[in-house]
């Protein structure tokens, strides 16, 4: 049975933004995952996200479908590895897109007010990110996630069968915003290299954001900070989350910070443009053979 890891608490809110930094310096550098409280979304917003989501997945597969996956958006079936406002039936969720629209402008202005104290933390300027053109319109990316709960004790699936809400992965990107239901299964694995691999739940802290670093901050800072491997486990229970993905403006370059190498530590990754990474990751996990 898996332990549960400790992961520091960051307050966005706090006045001491040194402070905060190296904190989350820390939290980048050891874990890659951290709390994020008192970070501007109320948690009536949240709740009633939460609610419009449970709306939308009760619905009749057929009516879901109607809006299919098109262009990295809308409806994915289960183990098709995140829904398009804009198309969404008045008629069947009148509030859905005011409340999405309303949430995801917050937690993007969560996102930025994040990421300058991550660029403290880097011993950059705090507006770094929004120099180099990575914040200039953000690709910022809204997902939201249900997990049917299945249940090996019910027939569901086999006993000696492992199934997973989300297979292990490192999030793509720049920065990941998580919120959840409270429902467990979320697990992280702080050494993605080693084998075997060693499991830790996350464990839900009302009205935090669950933080994780992506894989294209880990290329910027030269594998300094972690980007680490997850999965969601089944537990029985129906779980709900949502998933805000701050990624760079598409024509940012991502190349190794200065901050981050050295004669003795020099960049080991090339420069990308952020798209171009982007692109190639994202038509790689909807590739089937």
């Amino acid at each position: 049975m898996a332990e549960s890891v400790v992961l520091p608490v960051i307050d966005l809110s706090s006045s001491d933004r040194i402070s905060t930094a190296n904190s989350i310096r820390q939290a980048c550098m050891e874990y890659g995952f951290f709390y994020l409280v008192n970070h501007g979304v109320e948690e009536e917003v949240l709740e009633n996200v939460f609610d419009e989501s449970r709306k939308f997945f009760s619905l009749p597969l057929e009516e879901k479908m109607k809006l299919g996956r098109k262009d990295d958006v809308g409806f994915a079936p289960i183990y098709a590895e995140n829904l398009d406002s804009s198309t969404t039936s008045k008629e069947i969720l009148p509030s859905w897109r005011f409340l999405m629209e309303k949430y995801y402008k917050k937690v993007l202005s969560t996102g930025e007010r994040l990421s300058t104290l991550i660029a403290l933390a880097l011993n950059l300027e705090d507006d770094f990110f929004k120099k180099i053109g990575a914040l200039d319109k953000p690709y910022g990316f809204l997902r939201l996630l249900h997990y049917p709960g299945l249940n090996a004790a019910a027939g569901e699936i086999e006993e000696e069968e492992v199934v997973y809400g989300a297979s292990a992965h490192s999030d793509y990107g720049m920065i990941t915003l998580l919120a959840t239901d409270g429902v467990p299964g979320l697990q992280v694995c702080k050494e993605k290299h080693k084998q075997p691999r060693t499991w830790e739940n996350v464990s839900h802290v009302k009205g935090a954001f669950i933080v994780n670093l992506g894989d294209m901050m880990e290329r910027w800072t030269n594998c300094l900070f972690r980007s680490t491997l997850h999965r969601v486990m089944p537990t029985g229970k129906e779980r709900y989350s949502m998933a805000f993905f701050l990624d760079p403006n598409p024509d940012c370059m991502v190349e190794c910070l200065k901050s981050c190498c050295s004669e003795s530590s020099p960049p080991r990754f090339p420069p990308i443009r952020s798209g171009d990474y982007l692109r190639d990751r994202i038509t790689a996990a909807y590739s089937y053979s």
